[in-house]
């Protein structure tokens, strides 16, 4: 499968003004998602983690800092190329489409903070799925952090408009041909630019359909960052570990 130069997530999140509007993302929580998922999993110091779609790397850095091996891969080379700053013996970074097997076994697959469902087609989305299976050692265990499709459509905020950096980004939500779309509109030096954000509004019920169709195992699934019970109504994610 090649890469999709024109797509929507292959132009935008390869953009400063992406990390700009994003700049805000809260580290804190993100660590603590980090200590409670590797916790829970009993990861031991050591183990070999493959981040799907990294962004800058900001879990990646702190999983190295836990002390594990980690590998993030991300399709921005914009992304990549900040994430490399950080590298080290054991932590290094690569531009790479995860919808493609990474050609190596981990001991965990993580796909964070809704870096999946951006695609056109189903197949995409199913080839993701293999493509974790297949990176999984025989006791690896795959997790994907998405948001919950039916609290964040009853919870939409239609318009907001945000002043970052000198620049004021108006954005607009709203779902439409089972996507949960938001378009960016913001004019900086003189050129105004519009990104449209586009994920699937799938559901857990969508995702145990998935995970039959690759041959994989749900083993448990959460609703927050705590880790604590998923409730469809009033859970703001759906955290997924599967093998």
């Amino acid at each position: 499968m090649q890469k999709e130069k024109t797509t929507w997530f292959a132009s935008w999140f390869n953009t400063s003004y992406y990390h700009i509007l994003y700049k805000h993302r809260n580290y804190d929580e993100a660590a603590r998602f980090m200590n409670n998922l590797t916790a829970y999993l009993k990861l031991p110091q050591g183990a070999s983690i493959l981040d799907l779609a990294c962004g800058k790397g900001r879990h990646s850095i702190y999983l190295s800092k836990l002390g594990y091996h980690v590998t993030g891969i991300d399709l921005s080379p914009e992304s990549i190329a900040f994430a490399n700053k950080y590298k080290n013996h054991s932590l290094h970074f690569e531009v790479h489409d995860m919808r493609n097997f990474y050609n190596k076994k981990f001991d965990a697959v993580f796909n964070l903070f809704t870096s999946f469902g951006y695609f056109e087609t189903e197949e995409e989305n199913r080839a993701t799925i293999r493509s974790i299976k297949n990176s999984l050692k025989s006791n690896g265990v795959g997790v994907i952090d998405f948001l919950n499709t039916e609290y964040v459509i009853n919870n939409l905020v239609p318009e907001e408009t945000k002043i970052i950096d000198g620049i004021t980004f108006y954005l607009k939500r709203y779902v439409k041909d089972n996507f949960i779309c938001k378009d960016i509109t913001f004019t900086d030096n003189g050129e105004t630019f519009t990104f449209t954000e586009r994920v699937r509004a799938l559901t857990l019920t969508h995702f145990k359909t998935y995970f039959k169709e690759s041959n994989c195992t749900l083993l448990h699934y959460f609703g927050d960052y705590n880790l604590t019970k998923y409730d469809a109504k009033t859970s703001k994610r759906l955290i997924l570990l599967f093998k």
